[in-house]
């Protein structure tokens, strides 16, 4: 893979985790419980793939070697991407998708919360845009953590089970990266140093509403996906999601 800066780094990460979010959640189309909720989804989708679009349109330009945002989102190889791996994970049944979709949109909402304070005002200026949407994903996804988890017996049991399913996933979240660290350190991001917090507090007081427990932070194992090590997940959706694109590159119709 070409080594890219720590700014391109940043910003392909941003960009893959909302794009892989996006495409998990369009797995649902035609399967969701209720056409009310597909539709929710697919919007949610929708939003994260023009966020994605954003990040990657600032990485090419970095990268300056002819490389386009749908190049970034459909050339590149499973190790070449630096997403999350909370988001790469199956979809389950819907409080899986419900647990990935709040931890993912916690983070999110807190990081472009701080990023709007970006001196890179390309940044701040994605970050303002974005912000508006996300603030809405973590209501509503917010709400239906609550909403099972408050339930019923079986709903309650179903939440607190995709909680446990996913949860190993989220030491990301919890770590500032080196990159990131270097990014703030010159200047160009403020500092992140109280993302982990921030998102851990809003986790906390979300699942004591939902009458769920809270896990103890999670810890890192041998994936890396700042490293491209991602699970055997990740290849398989990439092989759906970029099908098309790679048997007839550069079509147009």
């Amino acid at each position: 893979m070409t080594n890219y800066d720590e700014l391109t780094e940043f910003l392909l990460r941003l960009g893959d985790s909302a794009l892989i979010q996006a495409q998990r959640l369009c797995e649902w189309t035609g399967r969701a419980p209720a056409l009310e909720e597909e539709m929710g989804m697919m919007n949610v989708g929708l939003d994260l793939v023009g966020q994605a679009r954003n990040w990657y349109e600032y990485a090419a330009e970095r990268i300056n070697d002819g490389t386009d945002a749908d190049a970034l989102a459909f050339r590149r190889d499973e190790r070449a991407f630096r997403n999350l791996l909370l988001v790469e994970q199956p979809n389950g049944d819907f409080a899986v998708t419900m647990a990935k979709q709040f931890f993912y949109d916690a983070w999110q909402f807190h990081l472009l919360t701080l990023l709007k304070q970006a001196s890179d005002e390309r940044i701040a200026a994605i970050a303002t845009k974005s912000l508006k949407e996300v603030t809405y994903h973590l209501r509503r996804s917010t709400q239906w953590v609550e909403r099972l988890g408050d339930g019923t017996q079986e709903s309650h049991e179903r939440m607190e089970k995709a909680v446990d399913t996913v949860w190993r996933f989220t030491y990301e979240l919890m770590e500032e990266g080196d990159t990131e660290r270097a990014l703030s350190a010159s200047g160009i991001l403020p500092s992140l140093a109280t993302l982990p917090e921030l998102w851990r507090s809003t986790v906390k007081h979300t699942l004591s509403n939902a009458t769920l427990t809270l896990p103890e932070p999670a810890s890192s194992f041998y994936l890396n996906a700042r490293a491209g090590v991602h699970s055997e997940h990740l290849g398989t959706l990439l092989a759906e999601m970029q099908f098309l694109q790679r048997a007839y590159p550069d079509a147009s119709w």
